[in-house]
């Protein structure tokens, strides 16, 4: 829908696009609302355009059955913290890992990769586990940056291990089998949790914190029992997803009634007052993640409108770059862009300019998926944004400065894993092609 002459050159229009944005993300304006006004110059200027092409854009990008699924996801895990899920899970955790060193820093990772198999979001496990770990870690004699370091970075697991809220925004955006994303993600999710293991493992030997005694196997039989039906939850959602039960968005609707089922039948801990607070606290949550993808949108359909995107890469293809250099180049936009810019308007605005390059090199698109979202996942830990040590931090009452070297030494590790990811693709397509080839068709 391009027209054949724009009163603003591409140019122009991509300064002024990204210009209004970082200075409105400077001054600290909310992403969706920088993305949203971002776009207001050009409409007003261009003829063909008008103000009222922004809301057009930003409510056609939620007539999407897919986005039905980020609500679900975020109401399941809302549900596991009210209603005792989370509470089993631990228990569990703490039977397996406990006696390593850093036992209760070990309990923090596990915990992560169990809800991450549950809910989907970042944020949500970075605020629950804060709570439930550092002030536990703080009277066990932990450094506070060590506790919120190891808490805000075991929360990125959430977005690479499935059912990922990103996962579904990119399957929904670039036209991407979600089933094939959600296997794609497992060996990354659970490599990035070794590491972190063994990296805590390292501090707790350096620091000497403390270790709990090691469960005897009947203790850890009992916590197995307990939460086998909280461990169904991953199994309903992505098998169900895999093997063509049901769609992505059903799932996350089979996951919130599984999870009520749970809470109020099984477990019996959660009330009409704990429902509402869960429904309040996801209104909450959705608003400000749907409302990034709708401003997003519209701000992506103004740099098609321009083609911008396509300027940007006949300048990048000159580079004549190969398929794991291009790779490395993808992982450096996305850990840079991450750094300024929420993951789900990253996906939507940066993911659509780079699929034409990664096509170039014949990558495959669920390669390309994950590169994009594990190099996402360092974003919400990196300043300026960093939203899940932002969060770690206002509960721990410390200053961002305060866990940084900490949570730099952190990601080193995860960084060998993205490496990992770009240099030897069938790390994430193994398992798709173990068990459902046809999604890489």
């Amino acid at each position: 829908m391009t027209p054949a002459l724009t009163a603003v050159a591409p140019g122009t229009a991509a300064l002024i696009l990204f210009g209004v944005f970082f200075g409105l993300m400077f001054l600290r304006v909310p992403v969706a609302v920088a993305l949203a006004l971002a776009c207001l110059p050009l409409l007003l200027l261009e003829p063909n355009l008008s103000a009222m092409t922004l809301v057009q854009e930003t409510f056609n990008a939620y007539n999407s059955f897919i986005l039905l699924a980020v609500p679900f996801f975020l109401l399941t895990a809302n549900l596991m913290n009210i209603g005792g899920i989370t509470d089993r899970l631990m228990l569990l955790s703490r039977t397996m890992v406990g006696h390593f060193p850093g036992g209760l820093a070990q309990i923090n990772v596990v915990l992560s990769i169990f809800f991450a198999g549950i809910s989907g979001s970042s944020t949500a496990d970075a605020a629950s586990q804060s709570k439930l770990f550092i002030d536990a870690q703080r009277k066990e004699g932990y450094d506070d940056s060590f506790s919120v370091a190891i808490t805000a970075v075991s929360a990125v697991l959430a977005v690479i291990i499935p059912p990922s809220i990103l996962m579904i925004v990119w399957g929904g955006v670039l036209t991407v089998s979600i089933g094939a994303l959600f296997l794609a993600g497992i060996m990354p999710g659970l490599l990035i949790g070794l590491v972190q293991m063994a990296t805590v493992h390292v501090y707790a030997k350096l620091r000497g914190y403390p270790t709990y005694p090691r469960a005897t196997l009947i203790e850890f039989a009992k916590s197995l029992l307990v939460s086998i039906p909280a461990l169904m939850t991953p199994v309903i959602i992505i098998g169900g997803k895999i093997f063509g039960w049901f769609t992505a968005t059903e799932s996350a609707c089979i996951a919130v009634l599984y999870a009520a089922a749970l809470s109020m039948i099984v477990y019996r801990e959660l009330d009409l007052k704990g429902l509402n607070s869960a429904l309040l606290d996801t209104g909450k949550l959705a608003a400000v993640a749907l409302f990034c993808v709708g401003t997003a949108s519209a701000f992506g359909w103004l740099l098609a409108y321009y083609q911008i995107p396509k300027a940007i890469l006949e300048g990048v293809g000159a580079w004549h770059m190969g398929l794991t250099t291009t790779g490395f180049f993808i992982s450096a936009v996305f850990l840079v862009v991450g750094c300024f810019l929420d993951a789900i308007p990253a996906i939507i605005i940066v993911g659509t300019i780079l699929q034409p390059l990664a096509v170039a090199v014949h990558m495959d698109p669920v390669h390309f998926a994950m590169i994009g979202i594990v190099s996402l996942a360092f974003g919400l830990v990196t300043p300026p944004y960093g939203l899940c040590l932002m969060i770690a931090c206002s509960i721990a009452k410390i200053r961002m400065m305060d866990a940084l070297k900490d949570t730099m030494i952190m990601l080193m590790p995860m960084l060998g894993v993205l490496i990992g990811v770009i240099v030897w693709p069938e790390l994430v397509l193994f398992l798709p092609k173990l068990i459902s080839p046809e999604y890489l068709k």
